[in-house]
């Protein structure tokens, strides 16, 4: 009975099957290299990215979120709105403006962080609206040289001794049922919420010496609401509330009508 044996392969087999094994491997390199690669790109992609959102937040525009109800009704809480943060690179706040700025004094006591440590990132970056509570967001009624005074006969704030007509105020609310006189610092302002009942403004630290806030702490001009998409809006600096304030003249430089 014979045996069968199996055939050795020849030469050209073994050099097939090398090839094959080679084939393979490069193929799996392959593979490796072309996962590193999109891996690597979407790396730097997202790193772009939050460096073009920081740099946005810093030097040109910045959201915030209105914590509270003391810009009623120009700002409704919740609302997110855009901040020109370069206008304070090149140019002062006006009569009017509405403007993001700093609590380096202290108006709201001690700040109130989020613990979520993702947020605070997001935030950072400029990828979420800020909620942090050491930012305020108030109305310039007196800039530096004004003398704000409240009230006249009619119980109206005045600026320079004119008399200001104010339609932004919150719905039944006085002008303030603080009477006040000061004169507004070179370089600060005179800073007052148009919800005049519910904001702990520039009235209420008077006393302390604390009144007015710094050109330096300024974080911008409060220039739209963003969200909800039915308020999105420009939110507006009521020029013609300021039109007849003179620079610290006390006179009034319209017709008198």
């Amino acid at each position: 009975m014979s045996q069968s044996t199996t055939p050795e392969p020849g030469p050209n087999s073994r050099a097939a099957a090398e090839a094959d094994t080679a084939g393979n491997a490069k193929g799996s390199k392959a593979k490796k290299d072309s996962s590193g690669g999109l891996l690597k790109e979407i790396l730097i992609t997202v790193l772009v990215v939050l460096l073009i959102s920081f740099l946005v937040k810093t030097f040109l525009f910045r959201i915030f979120f209105i914590p509270s109800g003391s810009m009623e009704n120009t700002l409704q809480l919740d609302d997110k709105i855009g901040v020109n943060v370069a206008h304070s690179w090149y140019g002062e706040l006006e009569r009017g403006d509405v403007a993001v700025f700093e609590d380096t004094q202290g108006w709201m006591g001690p700040a109130n962080s989020t613990s979520n440590p993702v947020r605070q990132a997001m935030e950072f970056v400029g990828l979420a609206p800020d909620r942090s509570t050491n930012y305020l967001i108030k109305r310039v009624i007196g800039v530096g040289g004004d003398t704000v005074t409240c009230c006249d006969a009619d119980g109206k704030v005045t600026v320079n001794g004119v008399a200001l007509d104010e339609p932004y105020l919150f719905e039944g609310d006085d002008p303030s049922t603080i009477p006040f006189e000061v004169t507004v610092p070179e370089g600060s302002y005179f800073m007052l919420g148009d919800h005049r009942s519910a904001s702990g403004d520039s009235r209420y630290h008077i006393e302390q010496g604390t009144a007015f806030v710094s050109e330096e702490d300024i974080v911008g001009k409060a220039t739209g609401i963003m969200w909800p998409i039915d308020r999105w809006q420009g939110i507006s600096s009521q020029e013609d509330t300021f039109s007849r304030v003179n620079d610290g003249s006390g006179e009034d430089t319209g017709d008198g009508q």
